[in-house]
């Protein structure tokens, strides 16, 4: 499977001070990539819109690609099905009370869990965001994948797109 083909995405909460930080994710299933996110402190519409926003600008030019979800309200809204449509990207929505579609994302969430948050306290949100993201960059360009032959998401994606454009050429 190619990188940009079948994309998976969620929401999942973390407890931060006295308050809850919510990371929107997209992972790519292929190398295992997390192509774009968004962090707020609230699961509301602006976090999906900038998360789709994200997600467009780090999209190939001709990927088509699959996004998974569950049936959370947010990937029901009308402006998320418009705005997959505009960018090209078919939804798949996991049936009632069947997580497997969301499998790779939810997995996703228990790596991020227990290598990043378990054990770690942040007294302010913004603590929280600034290490977030510096995990996922770690994640995305650093933490090597067994199932990727050794390179890590990013490699493997790079190393793929390099030679689907040379066999394009």
């Amino acid at each position: 499977m190619a990188p940009f083909m079948k994309l998976g995405t969620d929401v999942t909460e973390f407890k931060v001070a006295s308050s809850k930080a919510y990371l929107a994710p997209v992972y790519d299933m292929a190398s295992k990539e997390i192509v774009a996110w968004d962090t707020s402190a609230g699961p509301d519409l602006g976090q999906q819109r900038r998360l789709l926003a994200r997600l467009a600008d780090r999209l190939p030019r001709d990927a088509r690609p699959v996004l998974h979800s569950d049936m959370g309200w947010q990937y029901q809204h009308r402006w998320w099905r418009g705005e997959l449509e505009r960018l090209g990207i078919r939804r798949s929505m996991s049936r009632k009370g069947n997580c497997l579609d969301n499998a790779a994302t939810e997995q996703v969430f228990g790596h991020l869990k227990d290598e990043f948050y378990r054990g770690h306290s942040f007294d302010l949100y913004e603590q929280f965001e600034a290490e977030l993201n510096a995990y996922i960059v770690h994640w995305n360009t650093q933490r090597r994948q067994e199932r990727l032959g050794g390179h890590t998401p990013a490699e493997y994606r790079d190393m793929f797109l390099t030679v689907q454009a040379k066999g394009l050429s």
